[in-house]
């Protein structure tokens, strides 16, 4: 899936597209529905299915003081569309002067960028624009003028209630992986790129993968049997999740460490995703390194007797 930033960059130039609009966070099951939408009217109509989407959540400029932490960071957001049949994804910077912008005004410009629009799906729910003033019902007038269909898509309901990014991260930070998992239709996988750590794992004799997971829905603190998406290996590992009380000091940021069992490799600047099996363990303060030393030993163990 080709990643644009103008409508003009899609290949081949002046190609008809359907587009699903929507800031797609988790890419769940309600999201499928649109997305599943679009590429039904792409193969209709001759057209590329282009997912028009934001690289940052509109609240972090609007309101940042009710900016919601993400299911996914950007590159598996955009991975997870690129899944569900995207030829392309319009990724917009979202910034204040974006933000401003009238939703009649955005519908034209997307409209004027592309060769052609057919249709652009978005959830029943979905709004945009400058005080959230776009809706359904903005895209049912505007379809006509400019020529496109306008496709409100219904909400999808799991257990009597409506799939929601909100519901599926609420039951991430519960530590509900299957809840979790059945509301993005897939196993839910806590990614991120390996950045570098501060080696205190290596210096106890278990190097462990540093996680960057700014921004990022986390679950409970602990230490957990889980399966470690690398490229195209799954591999087992041991992963521990908080602050490191042992040997941390105060004001600690939580932190994600993942032991891979049986490997080795420089894996620095890789993104790799984490699909948890089970908890271990929570997370314990104990009298030294010495002590912590022990305890991993037990939790390798412990994660090699579950898989």
């Amino acid at each position: 899936m080709r990643v644009i930033r103008r409508g003009a960059e899609l290949e081949p130039p002046g190609a008809p597209v359907c587009l699903a609009l929507g800031f797609f966070d988790g890419v769940h099951l309600g999201h499928q529905a649109v997305l599943a939408r679009t590429v039904a009217d792409a193969r209709e109509s001759g057209a590329i299915p282009v997912a028009v989407t934001f690289d940052q959540h509109p609240s972090v400029v609007v309101a940042p003081e009710r900016a919601p932490a993400l299911i996914y960071p950007l590159e598996r957001r955009l991975q997870a569309l690129e899944e569900r049949g995207m030829g392309a994804a319009l990724l917009i910077h979202f910034d204040a002067a974006f933000s401003r912008l009238d939703p009649e005004a955005f519908v034209r410009n997307l409209a004027g960028e592309f060769g052609g629009v057919r249709s652009i799906s978005v959830g029943n729910n979905f709004v945009f624009g400058y005080q959230r003033a776009g809706d359904v019902a903005l895209l049912d007038k505007l379809a006509g003028p400019l020529g496109f269909k306008s496709r409100g898509v219904a909400p999808v309901e799991v257990d009597g209630e409506v799939v929601s990014s909100t519901r599926a991260r609420h039951a991430i930070q519960a530590g509900r992986f299957d809840t979790a998992g059945g509301l993005l239709g897939r196993p839910y996988g806590l990614a991120g790129t390996v950045v570098a750590g501060d080696r205190i794992g290596r210096q106890l004799g278990f190097p462990t993968a540093n996680l960057d997971v700014t921004g990022l829905a986390l679950p409970p603190r602990g230490v957990y049997a889980a399966r470690a998406k690398l490229g195209d290996d799954l591999l087992p590992a041991a992963v521990n999740i908080g602050i490191r009380p042992t040997v941390a000091g105060a004001g600690a940021k939580t932190r994600v460490e993942a032991h891979l069992l049986d490997f080795s490799g420089d894996i620095y600047g890789r993104t790799l995703e984490l699909i948890f099996e089970a908890k271990l363990r929570d997370e314990t303060k104990f009298s030294g390194p010495e002590a912590l030393r022990r305890q991993i030993e037990d939790d390798i163990a412990s994660a090699r007797r579950f898989f």
